[in-house]
């Protein structure tokens, strides 16, 4: 039996931090927020995911002194060019208001019809041992569905009411917490992370 290992997640969002400590529960790591370090959101002037999530973690490693995973994560529409992207959380303008951000999604793509509303979750983790570490470990996880024209389901967070997954028959926010936690992008990448660990 390995020692518990302390963990920070670099992140402010509820439904993230959740999501993260029922995934590592079973693994019993020790999660904190970076909250409870005091520890202010980075600011994320990267151009993609990836350069994000190092950010994040990279502060949340300086301001803790532990070692911490950071996700950065979001929506990309094929009709839209991949919008909204990393401005997911913000895309009407209004930083993590998962309401205004469906409504603006919902305008975008007004004039595009069903069929032609392929969309995928993307999700990219970085985990840093300390704010210096020369190889964090990268890894990162899609999730293909469609975008509906009406919100179902009161799960999730985000864009899940409007996130359907075909082969599930329902959206992200009709799903169970345990089936999306298994299949979903963050799902998929965290597993990947946990190899690249040795677990």
């Amino acid at each position: 039996m390995s020692a518990t290992r302390s963990l920070v997640v670099a992140s402010n969002n509820a439904g993230k931090l959740r999501e993260f400590r029922e995934l590592l529960e079973p693994l019993a790591w020790q999660v904190s927020a970076q909250a409870d370090h005091g520890i202010s959101a980075a600011e994320e002037t990267g151009l993609t995911f990836v350069e994000n999530a190092l950010l994040k973690a990279r502060a949340a490693c300086q301001g803790s002194g532990l070692p911490a995973l950071a996700d950065d994560s979001g929506l990309a529409v094929t009709a839209l060019g991949g919008a909204p992207g990393i401005y997911s959380a913000r895309y009407s303008g209004a930083h993590g208001n998962d309401r205004a951000n469906n409504a603006a999604l919902l305008e975008a793509l007004a004039d595009v019809p069903e069929g032609q509303r392929g969309a995928q979750y993307h999700c990219v983790l970085v985990y840093m041992r300390h704010p210096e570490d020369p190889v964090p470990i990268i890894v990162q996880g899609s999730w293909p569905g469609e975008i509906l024209s009406l919100p179902r389901g009161e799960s999730g967070f985000g864009y899940d009411p409007l996130f359907w997954v075909p082969e599930q028959g329902m959206s992200v926010a009709e799903l169970s917490p345990e089936l999306k936690n298994r299949i979903s992008h963050r799902g998929r990448a965290l597993t990947a992370l946990l190899e690249q660990l040795g677990r």
